[in-house]
Parts: C-alpha cells; structure tokens; sequence
C-alpha cells in the first residue's frame, strides 16, 4: 500500500500511514485530506494515539542533470524522488547582462553605471543548484519525521592542465560547504564518498543503470536508497522501486520586457508570477483537465499544463472552473511500480 504522509494540527510531521487508514480516517472525520507541492497527505483533526516516530534518514545522491531522493525508515521505503537540476541560471545570467547592456545603446531612459556588484560569493548557476537541493530537503521534512541527512559526497577537480587548483576556489566546492551547513541545522549529517556507496550497493547485489537520464529506479535512486538504508538498514534489497519525478518550473520574474520585439518595435512586458488570482505552477483542478498546473494568461483566461509532461492543454480556462489544490513550483509525475 502507499505510504501517506501525516500531519498533526500544528503542521508537524508524525509516522506515515497507509492510504487505506488514511481513507478511514477522511470518512470518519478523524483527519482532512490536502496537497502539499503534489503529494496527497492528511491532517489529523484529534490529537494523535502516539507520537513515537522511527528513525528516519533522506538518502541524497547528487548530479549534474539528475538527482536523487530517498526517504527510509528501518521498515519502509516512503518515498523515492527523483529531480531535474536547475541548469538554466548560467545562460539566464548571460542573458540578462547582454539585453542590459543593449538597452544602454538605445534611446530610452536608463540608470548610470555602477560598479559590478556580481564579483565574489557563490556563482548564481552554483548557488541556484544547491538551493534547489535545499528546497527539496526542507520539502521532505515537512512531510516527514527526518532523523538524518545521508549525502554522496562529491569531489571538485584539483587538477587542470597539469595544475593543481586550490578546492577552496572551486565553486562546487563553496556551493556543496553550504548545503552541508545548511542541512546540519536541520537535523544530522552524514556523508559518503563514491566508492563507498559503490561498495553498499555491490555488497547487496544491486545494480546502477548507464541510462544517467531515465527515469528508472536503478538510474539514480539506487544510490539514494543505499544511503538512506545505511543509516537506517533493514532491508537487503529495496521495498518500493516506484518514484515520483520533479522538474523545477522556470518563472520569468524580474524580466523588463520581451526581448524580441513585435511590430512596430513594441517591447511588451514580460514576466510575473500571478495569473488571474493564481499563483503560476500552483496545482489545481480542473473538471476537464483533471489535476494539472497553472501556467500563464491572457485576455481573462488561464492556460493549464499536464502535471506529467509539462505540455500545454488549454489557453481559454475560466478562472471561475479551477479549483486550486496547492502552492507549487514543480510539475512532477509518479513512475515506476
């Protein structure tokens, strides 16, 4: 049965139930049912019968394209995530500096110069990396009783072109620093070099897909699972393989204008986050679509994407059919079985 995430009235995270007494208790009135970034949970309406909770530990595989995300106690696999990395930031910043210095050649009022405020700190595409990973974290402790954090620790290259480079200069290395700093306020930290992951998941005779990109368990969830599953142990082999992938939602915030013009050299507005009332990315319903999520607007009318794929079903919703369901700035889809 799927594990349901528990809640008690004050938003505090208790032992998962399985759907079927979930369901129970929504009929009987003992619990409300709600949507938390698109995963079902319940909060209890009475005070619960317990509030004993098991270790848990959220298995962290980290990468470039794909990361991983496992949350483990010693009797139960949850919940297995796999996420898409933020990997636009990098061409969005190049972007932004090439349209402002643009806009100083043409004839419109602009602000002077001032000196580059950009220089020192973590790099914007790194620092936009590792808070994606900081995000999902605080996400799964909200959702559930975590005990501990269990990350694949990566290595920055030292060496290039026959130099050694300092690690201190390597913006992966600032960046990984700060996520470690940050997920030990939260709760416990372990770590573990590749090979030693490598080792767990030999030693249990499990194997890691070459396909880096699809989504399968054994792609990247493998790890994640093997190092939620030390920390917990338990199991010789994984207990749920099915997984729910996330990909981050890009929104255009901040941006001035179109970068193109339309005719007549017309530069219309671009960018927000709100589309007739609601918050873009934000999960709804629908009584056509079913569940999807809010996209853009125009002329009065909501456009609503699939939840899945990201393709657009619909520009002309009225604002009057959806119903919103929850805050969210994924789209994410169940996998596997």
């Amino acid at each position: 049965m799927q594990s349901v995430p528990v809640l008690d009235s004050n938003q505090r995270p208790l032992m998962p139930t399985t759907s079927a007494r979930a369901d129970r208790w929504i009929k009987s009135g003992k619990a409300t049912p709600f949507w938390k970034r698109g995963v079902f949970c319940v909060r209890l309406n009475v005070e619960p019968s317990s509030r004993f909770t098991q270790p848990i530990a959220v298995g962290i595989d980290p990468g470039s394209k794909r990361e991983a995300f496992t949350v483990k106690s010693a009797t139960k696999t949850y919940l297995n995530v796999q996420t898409h990395a933020v990997d636009w930031v990098k061409d969005a910043v190049e972007s932004k500096r090439n349209a402002r210095r643009v806009r100083r050649y043409r004839n419109t009022p602009c602000r002077a110069n001032r000196k580059n405020r950009h220089r020192g700190g973590i790099p914007p595409s790194t620092k936009a990396r590792w808070q994606w990973k900081l995000r999902i974290c605080n996400w799964l402790t909200k959702l559930f009783p975590v005990t501990a954090f269990v990350v694949e620790d990566i290595k920055a290259k030292t060496f290039k072109n026959g130099r050694k480079w300092n690690v201190m200069f390597s913006p992966l290395e600032v960046g990984k620093r700060w996520f470690y700093s940050e997920l030990e306020r939260i709760s416990i930290l372990h770590t573990l070099q590749g090979h030693e992951t490598a080792e767990l998941r030999n030693q249990l005779g499990l194997k890691k897909s070459k396909q880096k990109l699809s989504n399968k368990f054994e792609a990247h969830c493998v790890d994640s699972w093997v190092l939620a599953n030390w920390y917990t142990e338990g199991h010789d082999k994984p207990d749920n393989t099915k997984l729910i992938v996330i990909v981050p939602l890009r929104f255009h915030r901040r941006q001035l204008h179109r970068f193109q013009p339309s005719k007549g050299g017309i530069r219309s507005p671009y960018g927000g986050t709100m589309s007739e009332g609601f918050k873009r990315g934000g999960i709804a319903k629908h009584p056509k679509y079913g569940v999807v999520y809010i996209g853009g607007a125009s002329k009065g009318k909501v456009s609503l994407h699939s939840l899945a794929t990201g393709k657009r079903l619909t520009q002309g919703a009225k604002p009057t059919d959806i119903k919103f369901l929850s805050y969210s700035s994924w789209r994410l889809a169940e996998v596997g079985g």
